[in-house]
């Protein structure tokens, strides 16, 4: 009995799990082959996905023998008897952690530029990865997770060797499993379908979950300082191809510009934040346009959320929809992204004859443009939270290769979505004064609408 790829040994896992259900549990993925598992089992729990990133201390003469474990937020685990009895000193832990934090920054970078870990505090966690051979990552996770204050753990399997539950009774309040084949050679002979899981398809799993559950920018409305209610501004159908769009149009009185919203969930008109940055542009006697850049069928599938070229086209029909409307062909453009939105409206505003005159980007991921961004030439702001490490490091590399005039602008205090008190008005106040300075007074550009 195989399985059929990693979805389906997740979906199968997942019932042998049905006892957690209508739990307070949080399912942990370990990237990146578990986290397509631990999505299907967060699906069914109906609990929130997260990954646990975790990198093995190897003994330096023996890597498979763990003397240690690190994870996010300078957690470290050390196993001091493993030490002793391989005589090694604090500076060899040390020369062996700075190497591993060098991975595991890494890959924080990549999973976490949308979303802060999820606080397991005092929570049953779910531990789930595609399947066990030496167990030295599982282990480790489960180190991990008890030192970040996980109560209860319970470590999940497709597929572990005969006997596989024992070795982890020390680290584990209980394990589950599938297949425990006597005859066990490898975590791939179970499964027909083993390609290896890329990072965008953990992004994606970590995006979909989010989503499921309310998503960060909706669950978080809350945190947005409150504006006039934006209600009666005119809902708007814009045509893309094949399919229908569902936008809203604030037109203050003589407006100067139009600033066109993206964000990378695909609903930039339910974005509170996104919604708040726009009141203060009108308010600053800027139109602007919200939209949803997928329709609600595409937002199911959630590789659509990165696939970054689809989303520039849209937001390239949509200014094209702009540039046909008798109130706003004649009005100079910007676009202002968010998260994946922002690499689609780089990546757009590199494409010849492009009508956009300028591009803010919040706690944005100017990287997914890659090739595009020294095509971009139009000024271009980069605004990113001082807290927010990953995205800011990311910011500054991509900041280098833009073509044009770039700025990047740092609010002190502020995490990913600006949820600080004063942040996000700083936020409006940047976005504001850049477009005010490169909008208004500014000629259109020409070109077919």
């Amino acid at each position: 009995m195989n399985f059929t790829d990693r979805h389906d040994a997740g979906r199968r896992l997942a019932q042998r799990l049905d006892h957690l259900k209508d739990q307070d549990v949080i399912v942990l993925g370990l990237p990146r082959g578990g986290v397509p598992v631990a999505a299907e089992v967060a699906r069914f729990l109906g609990a929130p996905l997260d990954v646990i990133l975790v990198r093995k201390l190897g003994v330096p003469f023996q890597p498979e023998l763990g003397m240690g474990a690190i994870g996010e937020g300078d957690v470290r685990v050390v196993n001091h008897d493993v030490m002793r009895e391989a005589d090694l000193t604090a500076a060899d832990l040390a020369q062996v952690e700075a190497k591993e934090r060098i991975e595991l920054n890494r890959r924080v970078s990549v999973y976490r530029v949308d979303r802060p870990p999820i606080d397991i505090r005092g929570r049953t966690v779910v531990i789930v990865d595609d399947g066990i051979a030496t167990g030295s990552t599982a282990r480790a996770a489960c180190q991990v997770a008890r030192t970040r204050g996980a109560a209860r753990i319970v470590l999940a399997m497709p597929v572990a060797p005969s006997g596989w539950s024992g070795r982890f009774s020390d680290v584990a309040d209980e394990s589950v499993c599938v297949l425990t084949p006597s005859d066990f050679y490898g975590i791939g002979e179970f499964y027909r379908d083993f390609t290896q899981t890329t990072d965008g398809e953990v992004v994606a799993c970590l995006a979909g979950a989010a989503s499921r559950i309310g998503g960060a920018e909706s669950s978080s409305a809350t945190d947005v300082p409150s504006t006039e209610d934006s209600a009666g501004d005119p809902e708007v159908v814009i045509p893309a191809g094949t399919v229908r769009l569902h936008g809203q149009l604030s037109m203050p009185d003589a407006a100067a510009a139009i600033v066109v919203f993206v964000h990378g969930s695909g609903s930039s008109r339910h974005s509170p934040r996104n919604r708040y940055v726009a009141d203060h542009l009108n308010h600053a006697g800027l139109a602007t346009l919200l939209f949803d850049l997928l329709t609600e069928d595409e937002e199911s599938d959630r590789g659509n959320v990165f696939d970054v070229a689809l989303l520039a086209e849209r937001l390239t029909a949509a200014t094209d929809w702009l540039r046909s409307l008798p109130e706003t062909r004649d009005l100079p453009i910007g676009y202002f992204g968010a998260s994946t939105g922002a690499a689609a409206a780089l990546w757009a505003a590199a494409q010849p004859g492009t009508p956009v005159a300028a591009v803010v980007s919040r706690g944005g991921r100017p990287d997914l443009a890659g090739q595009r961004l020294p095509a971009v030439t139009v000024p271009t702001l980069l605004i990113v939270g001082g807290d927010d490490t990953a995205v800011l490091n990311l910011n500054r590399r991509a900041a280098e290769r833009l073509g044009g005039e770039k700025q990047l602008d740092i609010v002190t205090g502020a995490t990913h979505l600006f949820s600080e008190p004063g942040t996000l008005e700083k936020v409006a106040e940047l976005a504001t004064r850049w477009f005010t300075r490169h909008l208004v007074g500014v000629r259109p550009a020409t070109g077919a609408a």
